[in-house]
């Protein structure tokens, strides 16, 4: 069965760290493109950054020089390292699967697993 299970969310200071994880079940990360997408309130998800499986790196240009993509194939799991964090990176944050070797773009559209997601908060 097809599970994408996150966890690392909470509250950072701005200027501060986080690490999300991304635990794959039911089929291999390492065939697999990856990516992270976030949904403040009342606002459209976005895309954060895309993994294709032949190490390919994407980023929207509010995550670019912050955050990183990466995976452990050894242990089927995906992560997102958010540094230099700002208020406004303060969203519920996704990880999904495309189902494909290559990523589908920074938006939504075209993936098609998707974990149940975690709340980042920035704040004082």
């Amino acid at each position: 069965q097809v599970q994408l299970v996150e966890s690392g969310g909470g509250l950072a200071q701005p200027g501060g760290s986080l690490r999300l994880s991304c635990a794959a079940s039911g089929f291999t990360l390492g065939d697999k493109a990856i990516g992270w997408f976030r949904q403040a309130p009342g606002k459209e998800r976005e895309g954060v950054s895309c993994s294709s499986a032949d190490g390919s790196t994407y980023y929207a240009d509010f995550a670019k020089g912050r955050f990183t993509i990466s995976r452990d194939n050894a242990k089927n799991t995906m992560y997102l390292q958010m540094n230099s964090l700002k208020p406004e990176d303060t969203a519920v944050y996704y990880c999904a699967t495309p189902w494909s070797y290559y990523c589908s773009g920074y938006g939504p559209e075209g993936y098609e697993y998707w974990a149940q997601g975690t709340q980042v908060t920035v704040s004082s």
